[in-house]
């Protein structure tokens, strides 16, 4: 049985109640995943800018 269908068999046993928890916790933890991504994201541009800053890049980039 997959990850998948073994949550979907726990889903189906969660009381009503608590399903507006689990949904809350699943889209917490696609936030999550997505505000890691951003924060990897402009580290990289942040170490890039230094390298993206300099004259010689400006020049490189001139005829386009």
């Amino acid at each position: 049985m997959s990850k998948k269908e073994l949550l979907i068999n726990e889903i189906e046993q969660v009381p009503e109640p608590l399903l507006d928890e689990v949904l809350d916790f699943i889209k917490f933890l696609k936030t999550k995943v997505i505000k890691e991504r951003m924060n990897i994201a402009m580290a990289s541009e942040a170490s890039l800018k230094k390298d993206w800053l300099k004259p010689e890049e400006d020049e490189v980039w001139q005829n386009l």
